[in-house]
Order: structure tokens, then sequence, then C-alpha cells
């Protein structure tokens, strides 16, 4: 696809812009944002309601970490969130592969999900689309695309697109991951896979929301999407209350968690607990995504190992009560 050159920005430094961000992007991403969304693959069907209704529509959907996932089949992971009440499913591309190795097919998991009445709301994977080394991003937008195709497949239209294989390393041009990420939206575009830029707080690179921000800006595509997760927020250093900044309808999934009181240099993943049994402004952040229009999925990403110890069913439903509690205490 030929794209037509445009004037190319200043040069302005990472530190510089990280003082800034979010103060530049939030024109971009205000509610009144005049670009439509092009094509279906946004999602954006559903009208958003006054800010000042009190009910709000949402889906809860559970991410299969939360039930560790990786030694739960995911025929019984799409049973364990059916049985627990949950609108939707955000599986990972690992699970559905060690499916698809044993013999089963796209089209009877497709049936499966949609039988136990649930969606594919997100999907997770880790292709290498933003890494430096050309050949090494070709190889990743072409996994990236075998993974969209696999999403489509069981009925998804969107994946997580996190900044895999650039965590580690040096602090990346965000002009350049803004043109990368526009490449990958364009593989979705063709693909009818929405990706969704994904904060990761440990990372490197988009470690914070303004970086995320300011790259699905930059991308001038209107797919751009943010994927915030409340660990993530707290670990890469974010303020939530920057999270106003973002239109919510630009969010259309929501990894939801909460966080013990530790400090941001040793937290990790494992330490995840339920909405509302940490210190996060869980409803806080809710509230504030919620009245600029959000009315995705909320996914359940946990990682905590104590949970995986104990009966997936049981987890599965605390998790889903949890969050109908946070969603309860925004509104």
């Amino acid at each position: 696809m030929t794209r037509e050159k445009k004037p190319q920005p200043g040069n302005i430094s990472r530190r510089t812009f990280s003082t800034s961000a979010s103060i530049a992007t939030a024109a971009v991403f205000s509610s009144s944002f005049s670009v439509p969304f092009a094509g279906v693959v946004c999602d954006a069907s559903e009208p958003v309601r006054n800010p000042n209704q009190k009910e709000r529509k949402v889906k809860f959907c559970l991410n299969t970490s939360t039930i560790h996932g990786e030694v739960i089949p995911v025929i019984d992971q799409i049973a364990i969130a059916q049985k627990a009440g949950y609108d939707a499913i955000e599986p990972w591309l690992r699970d559905i592969e060690k499916y698809l190795s044993g013999g089963g097919t796209i089209s009877d998991l497709k049936k499966r999900i949609a039988d136990a009445g649930l969606t594919v709301e997100s999907a997770i994977g880790f292709a290498n689309w933003i890494v430096e080394d050309n050949a090494a991003r070709a190889k990743g937008l072409e996994q990236a695309r075998k993974d969209m195709d696999i999403v489509t497949g069981i009925g998804g239209v969107r994946i997580a697109a996190p900044p895999a294989g650039a965590n580690d390393g040096p602090l990346l041009n965000l002009d350049r991951v803004a043109d990368r990420y526009r490449a990958l939206l364009e593989v979705g575009r063709a693909a009818g896979c929405v990706p969704q830029l994904e904060v990761w707080g440990f990372s490197k690179n988009l470690s914070k929301l303004s970086e995320v921000l300011y790259v699905t800006a930059a991308a001038q595509h209107p797919d751009a999407c943010v994927l915030p997760d409340i660990y993530h927020l707290y670990k890469g250093g974010s303020e939530f209350h920057d999270l106003a900044m973002l239109s919510g309808r630009r969010i259309h999934v929501f990894h939801m968690n909460d966080y013990p009181d530790l400090p941001r240099t040793t937290i990790n993943d494992a330490d995840r607990v339920y909405p509302g049994l940490g210190v996060a402004p869980v409803s806080q952040a809710l509230k504030m995504v919620m009245e600029s229009g959000f009315q995705g999925a909320l996914s359940l990403e946990l990682f905590n190992r104590t949970y995986w110890q104990q009966d997936p069913n049981e987890v599965a439903k605390t998790g889903l009560e949890k969050m109908k509690q946070s969603v309860a205490a925004a509104t």
C-alpha cells in the first residue's frame, strides 16, 4: 500500500515528550474526535450513551491466564467461563495452537464458543511487530497475520498488541513505533482483526500510557486503539487520572485486576489480585473511561499463583463478582 508523504515533525526528545504527551494527545483522543471509525472491524456499533445515565452496558470477559490457561485445555476454559456467567472470553494463542496441534479444528472451536453463549472480545499473542531489525519485524508481521486469522476464525475481531520483542534493549523512537503500529493496523484491516496497542508497565518501551497515547495518535489510522491494564498502569508509573484524556470509545477491552501496596520496582504479575482487594483506584478508573464513552469488555487478567492452586470454577466466579462490584461502585 502506497502511503502519501506527509511533512515530518521536528525532532522531539523522548524525555521532553514524557512530560507533555498527554496534553498533546488530549485533543486527538477527546470525545469530540471527528474522524469516524472506518469499516466494520472498529466495533463502534453501539451508540455511546449520555454520561449522566446511570446504567451503562459493558461486557464481562475472562482472560484465561486467570485460571492458569496454560495447563487447562481451551475447551475446558470455555466451559469454565460459561459456567461462571461471563459474556466473553479472551484466550491465548498458545492454548489455541495446542488445541489445533492435538487434532482440534478452528470451526469446531468457533462452534463451541458460540454454543456456550460467549464472544471472543480479544486474544493474546506476542508477534514481534515493533522490533528494530527489518527482517525480524517482517516475520513478526507475518506471525501477526497468522494469529489474526486464527482469532477471526473462532469469531474474534481483536488481538492484543504489546511491545513484544522490545521490552528489553534500547529505547525506540516513538515516531518509528507509530509507523510500525500503522503497518500492523493495516495487516489487521486486511484480516478483519484490530490490534490493540497495549501498555506494558515492565517494558522499556510503551511502559507508560503517555507513550501509548502518542503512538496511537501518531499512527494516524482510524482503527488505532488502546488496551489499558490496571496493574500495568501502576507498574509503568502512569497516573490513573490521565485515563480521562483518552476517549472511552478508543478502548474496546480493559484488562481488570488490582494489586497490593507494593513498590513499583518490586511488584510483578504474580502479585495481581481480584479487583477491589488491593489499593488500585479501580472504580475511579472505570468511572473516567465510562464517562467518556467506554462500553467495551472488562477482561479479568490475573497471574496469581495462589489462585492457580484453587478450583478454577471458583476463581472465575469470584473474579466476575469482584468486577461487577467495581462497576457498580463506578456508576
